[in-house]
Parts: C-alpha cells; sequence; structure tokens
C-alpha cells in the first residue's frame, strides 16, 4: 500500500474487511480529497472483535487500528438496528443476533417472531451509524447518523442488505429493503454518517 505522503492526494484507509461493505462506503463517501483504500489491501491485517460498549468505541478501536497499520488516516465505523420494544435490542449484536448460525433472512426472522403481536404504534425502530476517523495527523472525530423507522410486520423488497426489507421508513412509505440505492443513501444512517465524514474532509 503506498504511504499516506503520496505526492497526489492523501491516503484514506477504510478499516473493513468486508469487500462488500468496503464498496457501499466507497460509494457514499462519493468525491472526497484522498485516494480510497481497504485495510483488505494490507497483506495479514486483521481488526480485533467488537468489544466495545457502544458504537463509538467500536468504531474507534477499528479506525485506530487501521491507522496504526498504514500510517493513513482511517475511517472505522460501526452500527446497529435499535427496537425499542426489545428495550434497544439488537443494538451493539445487531450483526450477531440470534448467534453466529443465522443469515440476514434468519436474523431478520428471528426479530419478527420476536415482534409477533406487537402493534404497530410500539414497533418503533431505528438504525444509528457512528464513524470514527483518526491517524494522518489529525485529531480524532466522531460522527453519527441516525435512520427512525419501524420495524414492519412482514419483508418487503429485495434490494440492500441485513434487516433492510424489515425496515419501514414512515417518510418514503417503504422499506430500506424497497428503496434504490440512490433514495437509500441520502436517508439512511449510514448515508447521514458519511455525509458528515465529506464535509469533516472537505474542510
Amino acid at each position: 500500500m503506498p504511504s499516506a505522503s503520496s505526492p497526489s492526494r492523501p491516503l484514506l484507509v477504510l478499516a473493513t474487511l468486508n469487500p462488500a461493505k468496503g464498496r457501499e462506503l466507497v460509494a457514499l463517501l462519493g468525491a472526497v480529497p484522498f485516494e480510497i483504500r481497504m485495510l483488505a489491501d494490507v497483506p495479514g491485517a486483521s481488526l480485533p472483535e467488537e468489544a466495545g460498549t457502544t458504537y463509538g468505541e467500536n468504531a474507534l478501536v477499528k479506525a485506530r487500528v487501521a491507522a496504526r497499520l498504514t500510517g493513513a488516516l482511517a475511517l472505522g465505523d460501526d452500527s446497529g438496528l435499535e427496537v425499542d420494544a426489545l428495550d434497544g435490542a439488537p443494538g451493539l449484536y445487531t450483526a450477531r443476533f440470534g448467534g453466529a448460525g443465522l443469515d440476514d433472512r434468519g436474523r431478520w426472522t428471528l426479530l419478527l417472531e420476536r415482534l409477533r403481536g406487537v402493534p404497530a404504534a410500539r414497533r418503533t425502530a431505528r438504525f444509528r451509524c457512528v464513524i470514527a476517523l483518526t491517524g494522518g495527523g489529525r485529531a480524532e472525530q466522531v460522527v453519527e447518523g441516525v435512520a427512525e423507522g419501524l420495524i414492519a410486520e412482514s419483508p418487503k423488497g429485495d434490494r440492500g442488505f441485513g434487516y433492510d426489507p424489515v425496515f419501514f421508513y414512515p417518510p418514503l412509505g417503504r422499506t430500506f429493503g424497497e428503496l434504490s440505492d440512490e433514495e437509500k443513501a441520502r436517508v439512511s444512517h449510514r448515508g447521514l454518517a458519511l455525509a458528515a465524514v465529506r464535509r469533516l474532509l472537505a474542510g
């Protein structure tokens, strides 16, 4: 990986080893004055387990590891789905809800089972994304994006990933699974957080 002192543009490393997530982050970042690379491009790179007690802690740990490995400015993120009727669960454990044996469909199916019989007025929920920037000679900065919605009674749409088919977004009258990439980018938790990151990087 080129050094952070490249003569063209400074380097921004995305602290993820997941290629699909990396591609989404790149798309949502859009045009920024940085050369963007993935931590997955660093041979032997690894990230610690998400053991923090907040999204911010998890995002910072990932960003700090990537910054230390590359010497560049690094971006780490963590996000989760918070369901009010489940006292904020799955929250920090969104990606592991129900155990390691479940895929996306298995996790949202379990979520719908847990909410069976809960009326619409009590199915309020939100997606929350926290993004941390650190390294590259910059002070650490943390931003957040939140999308408020409801958990639908049944899945709709086959776009997106994760819990998108069951997250109903009232302002557009559809689930995240029914939104185009462009629509979702404007209103999603990750899209809002990365819009804040773009402003930081442009400054």
